[in-house]
């Protein structure tokens, strides 16, 4: 596993994170236990959930990721040795709605810290940009959590570049926590230009959101989630699933991309979605980025990424290739 540091704090974390949305839902707790096992096993320890992970799954209703996750940290006994990390702001119909008011973060927060049957949460998202809510009242909610102790760090996600940088200086102005990151959709093949969110809620990377993050690299983490597109990347027919909305994709510079990538990954000997990982890892500015699979066989192989070099030049490569 390879290790990175957590935007301005000394943390050391996987720099592939292991995302849980699906653990105890579509994912059963016995699978969910051996794939935490096995992303453990080789020196993973950030794990990623959130409140309403996974009420859209047939039979849910939100917070079965966490609980899986709780139950799984009291059977092995090493919460000490995780990074944990959930989110708070979206929706979990019907209890709670898309809010970052003081009193849902602090509700909800207590909330996730009973089903994950810990004291404390490692990282604390806001999961969403919502700009209803003054951000004064969001941020001073999130710094009472940390002064309490519930709380370590905080983060955000689905988040403008302008936005973060008024959040983060609010913040410095009041004395109060600051985002030490974005969680944000990303991955090698690029949304069209103009393009700001998927499904009107999913923010994607953009270039000034990479402009920030390079100038700010000792105190800001980007944390790319979709990494692997649900798969396109090891698909023989390279379609993007429907759910991804794949006509936000321009065909010819898809196509350009993915030709690349599969050349680099015969050079390396390399699946593609290691390279898209490896390149991640390795970009500027370098990334955590997000894996998750119901495969012990297909996170072996995202684990593995961590062990792939790409050389400067495959990493240029990779950057310029556009239709």
């Amino acid at each position: 596993m390879r290790y990175t540091q957590l935007g301005p704090t000394a943390e050391q974390v996987s720099a592939l994170c292991l995302g849980c949305m699906y653990f105890g839902s579509s994912i059963s707790e016995t699978r969910s236990f051996q794939l935490l096992d096995l992303y453990c096993d080789a020196g993973g320890n950030f794990l990623d959930t959130a409140n309403n992970y996974a009420f859209w799954v047939e039979g849910c209703e939100g917070g079965e990721s966490e609980q899986v996750l709780g139950r799984w940290c009291k059977a092995r006994h090493n919460r000490d040795k995780l990074f944990l990390a959930s989110k708070v702001g979206y929706n979990m119909p019907p209890r709670v709605p898309i809010s970052l008011t003081r009193q849902t973060i602090i509700e909800q927060c207590e909330q996730s810290l009973r089903r994950l049957q810990t004291d404390y949460l490692d990282l604390y998202y806001a999961h969403t940009d919502h700009r209803a809510t003054p951000l004064e009242e969001t941020l001073q909610a999130f710094d009472q959590l940390v002064q309490q102790g519930k709380v370590r760090f905080i983060g955000c996600s689905n988040t403008l570049a302008w936005r973060i940088e008024q959040a983060r200086l609010l913040s410095r102005q009041h004395g109060w926590a600051e985002y030490c990151c974005v969680q944000q959709r990303h991955s090698y093949l690029r949304p069209k230009s103009g393009i700001m969110a998927f499904s009107n809620t999913q923010m994607p990377v953009n270039v000034d959101l990479l402009d920030y993050a390079r100038a700010h690299a000792d105190t800001f983490t980007i944390v790319a989630y979709s990494t692997l597109l649900g798969g396109v990347y090891s698909h023989p027919e390279h379609r993007i699933p429907a759910h991804y909305q794949p006509d936000e994709y321009d065909a010819a510079d898809m196509q350009v991309r993915l030709k690349t990538l599969h050349q680099i990954a015969y050079e390396t000997g390399a699946t593609p979605n290691q390279v898209v990982l490896a390149w991640m890892l390795q970009a500027s500015p370098a990334m955590t980025a997000l894996i998750s699979s119901g495969s012990r066989q297909r996170l072996q192989e995202n684990l593995d990424a961590a062990e792939v070099m790409l050389s400067a030049e495959q990493i240029a490569r990779l950057d310029q290739a556009s239709a």
